[in-house]
């Protein structure tokens, strides 16, 4: 090594390093998907306790129990939970008919279009009906493979529930715990790096919240206004897909503007398309900053390669917590620079 030059020593040991921590992270990403059943339910928990901490310190604070302050707790979210699904899938039992309709006029209308370069509707559904005889006769193992994945799915959400509530009676246990673990002399490093991590999460997850919920509110009253069909339902999608940042927007205000598009004509569709956009400004000029302005920022390109990478790990579900513990990751980051920053130049040396 002695014969090499400095920069390229310093090369290699930062090749050393990356590979080093990029073998770490795959070993555990490897490790999260095998023991899936288990990880993604103290994930979601953690999520959970982040966007319900605050109501359970406010019932702490009135002198109520802790255990049941939390089962108070975990009973609003089930309530809140269940009535948010119950309108989610009533409005798109209510509306899916009418969207599902408007997109098939859509396609329709690009496929008289574009003529002969166009797909014809009539082949797409000849070459599914022979796709679905072909396969027909796996009915039966997906069907059953299907019950399977509800089953598990069901489980872990229980499972969940049950987290979120022990998480959430035993938080003030929590620093003495992570100093207890912490190497040496690390645990106030320790601590705050956690600190920042759930400081992060809980900020991310009330401020996504509330502003999903105004987002559906603006595109919903848009489209009422402007007589679009399905409505409450596309406002549904919006407020769903406001939890994955950018894409579940653009997903959401797509399908807003080709139902538009579909069954009121091209000046309605200008309109959504307008709606849409006033409400993603309003959203990234005035909603963000003010609502997440104490939360740790996270670049756009940032944001969008974690949830890129979270979706090549876990699917959906690696989309819906991709962000979040990039905000968690990028909370440590600041904690370890203001707790250990750069050394200043020393003047002497110009």
């Amino acid at each position: 090594m002695q014969l090499l030059p400095d920069p390229v020593r310093r090369l290699a040991a930062w090749c050393a390093v990356v590979l080093l921590v990029a073998g770490v992270v795959y070993v555990g990403i490897r490790l999260c998907a095998a023991f899936r059943t288990a990880v993604t339910p103290v994930l979601l928990a953690l999520l959970g306790t982040a966007l319900l901490g605050p109501l359970y310190r406010r019932l702490v604070k009135a002198k109520v129990n802790r255990s049941v302050a939390a089962g108070l707790t975990c009973v609003a979210v089930v309530a809140v939970v269940g009535g948010a699904v119950y309108i989610v899938v009533a409005a798109l039992i209510d509306t899916g008919d009418q969207i599902v309709a408007s997109l098939k006029d859509a396609a329709q209308g690009v496929a008289d279009h574009f003529g002969a370069a166009g797909t014809s509707l009539d082949d797409l559904a000849s070459n599914a009906k022979d796709l679905l005889t072909r396969f027909g006769g796996t009915a039966a193992s997906n069907v059953i493979s299907g019950v399977s994945i509800v089953g598990e799915s069901i489980a872990m959400a229980v499972l969940a529930l049950l987290l979120v509530f022990f998480f959430l009676r035993d938080s003030h246990k929590a620093a003495g715990l992570i100093r207890g673990i912490a190497p040496g002399q690390s645990g106030d490093t320790v601590e705050a790096m956690a600190r920042r991590a759930f400081e992060a999460v809980e900020g991310f997850m009330r401020g996504t919240t509330v502003i999903a919920l105004i987002d559906a509110l603006c595109i919903t009253v848009g489209l009422l206004v402007l007589d679009v069909p399905g409505a409450p339902g596309l406002g549904a999608l919006v407020f769903v897909g406001a939890y994955i940042p950018y894409l579940g927007a653009f997903i959401s205000g797509a399908l807003a503007v080709l139902v538009a598009l579909a069954d009121r004509g091209f000046v309605i569709a200008l309109w959504v398309l307008g709606v849409v956009l006033a409400v993603q400004v309003l959203e990234g000029h005035v909603l963000q900053p003010a609502i997440q302005s104490r939360t740790v920022q996270m670049h756009p390109a940032v944001v969008m390669v974690a949830i890129t990478a979270g979706a090549s790990v876990a699917g959906v579900l690696g989309m819906l917590l991709a962000v979040p513990l990039t905000a968690a990751a990028s909370g440590v980051v600041h904690e370890l620079r203001a707790r250990y920053p750069e050394p200043a130049a020393d003047s002497s040396d110009s």
